[in-house]
């Protein structure tokens, strides 16, 4: 089954198409742009997204949605992390937890969307600590400020194949690939 990514983030179809390659999977690429609502769950928005993006282009489609979730701010900006990231930036979220405890972690939510299949979602997680500035230039988003669990490094200074064995996004891919490769 050919798969199709709904995404207008490259950074993000980067780090699917690698994994996709790895297993020798095709998936293709399509930057349609859907209503993104504000909820207070990834799920809720990757599903509505996913659906919106399948009554386009009528054919199985997955959508991810991930977020930065910060203990020390009850896990905000969690599903807004976008919305913050636009607003305020990397800079901004550093401002917000100065002073305070910086245990963090990335969740991530993909829904895939098939007539055969219905809708079905797929989590990862990785936790881990806000860094005390910015460091890196891989990655997008919250990346340079981001250090998974185990390891000294943030995301963006990371290449993107060990990013993606580490990381939230990662996880969740890999839970979608062994699905796909299921026999049915």
């Amino acid at each position: 089954m050919k798969t199709v990514l709904v995404s207008s983030n490259p950074g993000k179809a980067r780090e699917f198409q690698q994994l996709f390659q790895q297993h020798g999977l095709e998936l293709e690429v399509e930057p349609l742009r859907t209503v993104e609502i504000q909820a207070d769950s990834l799920e809720e928005i990757a599903v509505f997204s996913c659906l919106q993006a399948y009554n386009i282009l009528k054919k199985p489609v997955i959508v991810e949605d991930a977020g930065l979730f910060v203990e020390a701010l009850n896990g905000f900006p969690g599903p807004y992390s976008a919305y913050v990231y636009r607003t305020i930036g990397v800079d901004g979220l550093l401002r917000l937890i100065a002073g305070r405890p910086r245990d963090a972690r990335f969740e991530s939510v993909i829904a895939f969307y098939g007539p055969q299949h219905g809708m079905r979602i797929f989590r990862g997680e990785c936790r881990g600590r806000i860094a005390d500035e910015p460091r890196g230039s891989s990655g997008f988003g919250f990346d340079p400020i981001f250090i998974p669990e185990g390891r000294d490094e943030t995301f963006a200074e990371m290449g993107s194949s060990e990013k993606n064995v580490v990381s939230h996004r990662g996880r969740a891919v890999s839970k979608l690939i062994a699905w796909l490769q299921e026999p049915r």
